[in-house]
Parts: C-alpha cells; structure tokens; sequence
C-alpha cells in the first residue's frame, strides 16, 4: 500500500472588524495588493495559504480573502504583540476591489502615525 502525500487544506477563519480604529491597526498597507493582521493563537509558517471570512466595520457583508502568509508574530513577542499572522491579499481584481474599499473606509486614517499590529 503506498500512501499518496495530500496537500494541506487551507485553515478558514473568521475576522470581524467593528471599528474604523480596529481596522487601522489590521490593515497592511505595505503590500501592493494589500493585507490583514489577524490574530490567532495557531502557528503558521510563512507562504501558508490561509481562508479569511473578512467583515469590515459598518457593512454586513463577508468578504472571501483567499491570501497567504507574509509574516508571523509569535506567541510571547517583544514589546506586547497579540500572536498572529500578517495574511497577504492574492493578486486578482475582487482583492483589489476589498483594498479600495478599505482604503476609503480609512480616509485620512492611513495617515495617522499610531501603533499597530502591523509593521
């Protein structure tokens, strides 16, 4: 009997966003098709694809994010950091749409200099 290696399904999580600061302190600007902090005591490794049910503050709506791994705050990180994983939007037009609409919910927030569970 030999056993074929299967790929990993990707994990499926949900993240609701309430507040306009909330979502400030999540978003990842720095990636060029954009990004989610989101916070979960599982490990990860970098390049993980990752399921995301995204909800934005004000809209009832559920947003599929199908993104991977960009990078991984660990469980006990230096200076207080809540463990999660930075999750790196895919490249195609309903990703762009999601970053646009985030954006704009942001306004002049993208602006503000306050700490965030991003770099």
């Amino acid at each position: 009997m030999s056993l074929t290696p299967t790929t990993p399904r990707p994990s499926v999580m949900q993240l609701a966003i309430k507040e306009k600061a909330a979502l400030y302190a999540a978003y990842i600007p720095i990636f060029a098709e954009g990004g989610i902090f989101v916070p979960t005591p599982r490990d990860y490794r970098l390049g993980d694809d990752v399921y995301v049910l995204l909800t934005l503050p004000d809209d009832p709506q559920r947003y599929p994010i199908a993104g991977k791994v960009a990078w991984v705050t660990p469980a006990r990180a230096a200076g207080n950091r809540t463990q999660g994983i930075g999750l790196k939007f895919p490249k195609d037009e309903k990703s762009s749409q999601l970053k646009d609409k985030i954006e704009r919910i942001l306004g002049d927030a993208l602006a503000w200099d306050k700490a965030t569970q991003t770099v």
